[in-house]
């Protein structure tokens, strides 16, 4: 469970958004997202292995 104290003279919508921040940072949201729909580890290793591919061909771009 977050707990977010409010400092003193803090406005609460800056809570909130230090609340949002250390939320999205735990990735609970990506994981659930994750878990709604089963991806066999051979389907998964291969966009792994074309997203790396791809950013590797863009960094290469770049210089």
């Amino acid at each position: 469970m977050l707990v977010i104290s409010v400092k003193e003279g803090e406005s609460i919508e800056r809570a909130l958004k230090r609340y949002k921040r250390k939320y999205d940072r735990t990735g609970v949201q990506r994981e659930i997202r994750a878990r709604q729909q089963f991806i066999k580890p051979s389907v998964k290793r291969r966009s792994e292995i074309i997203k790396a591919a791809y950013i590797q061909q863009k960094r290469q771009d770049e210089e």
